[in-house]
């Protein structure tokens, strides 16, 4: 599929993608820092109070998890993007195929911005709850290793399977879902991104439990993402995942 799509469209593809991550990546890294050095007032101004937020706090909370989800998930999408890219020239609905495939991404996001709008919910209030640090971090082992139980009992479901199949087989869904024009292009990113937060949104809620802004972890679920959606062939890589976070969660929750 990438052979096929003309260079000039490939590249203008890739570079618009390496683009957008690398600097939601920079964002990352420069909030990871100002969590770390509290008394960079560079940092601070982009950061929430440590209690006690108010609007503009959970503005920046919500800008945090949209940038971080980006960031994680867009390295993923390269396939079903150049997969995209390609039919919409094959199929002629624009002569520059990279502008739909904007909008196609653009459509990807949205979904995880309302991800991100309900995590920066679901932290604030385990913030008033005295159940996550101000430090984004899980202040309880039962919470931490429930939230690992979770996320691996789900990695075992037929949910989980289902929506997989969906984000790890670029040209089926395409081909299923198919839609002209530039609100079909952003409703098949929507409804790529709908079926991406349904195989990976557990997964992303183990951001609590070993910090929200832990650069490493974020990594690691990053690079763990884009393994279970381009080994589709790995069956097993679910079900290992999802028996090591059961074992490790009760772990935590037991030994804590």
């Amino acid at each position: 599929m990438r052979r096929r799509l003309p260079v000039r469209d490939r590249v203008i593809v890739l570079s618009g993608l390496t683009a957008a991550a690398t600097l939601a990546w920079i964002y990352l890294l420069y909030m990871s820092w100002g969590m770390e050095h509290m008394d960079a007032g560079a940092a601070m101004a982009i950061m929430p109070r440590m209690t006690d937020w108010g609007a503009f706090d959970l503005l920046l909370v919500l800008a945090m998890w949209a940038i971080m989800m980006a960031a994680m998930m867009l390295p993923s999408t390269v396939p079903m993007v150049l997969s995209f890219a390609f039919l919409s020239r094959q199929r002629r609905t624009q002569r520059l195929p990279y502008v739909h495939t904007s909008v196609f991404v653009l459509g990807y996001l949205a979904v995880w911005s309302g991800f991100s709008l309900l995590a920066t919910l679901a932290q604030w209030g385990l913030l008033e709850a005295r159940l996550v640090t101000p430090m984004m971090v899980s202040a309880t082992p039962l919470l931490g290793g429930a939230l690992l139980v979770i996320a691996g009992v789900f990695q075992l479901t037929p949910l989980k399977h289902a929506c997989l199949s969906k984000c790890a087989s670029p040209l089926g869904f395409l081909l299923t879902e198919w839609r002209d024009g530039t609100l079909g292009a952003w409703i098949m990113g929507f409804r790529h991104g709908a079926y991406c937060v349904g195989c990976c949104g557990a997964l992303m809620a183990l951001l609590f439990v070993f910090g929200v802004m832990n650069v490493l972890w974020v990594a690691a679920l990053s690079i763990y993402v884009m393994l279970e959606k381009m080994l589709p062939q790995a069956r097993w890589l679910p079900f290992a995942q999802g028996l090591l976070l059961v074992g490790f969660g009760v772990a935590v929750a037991t030994t804590g």
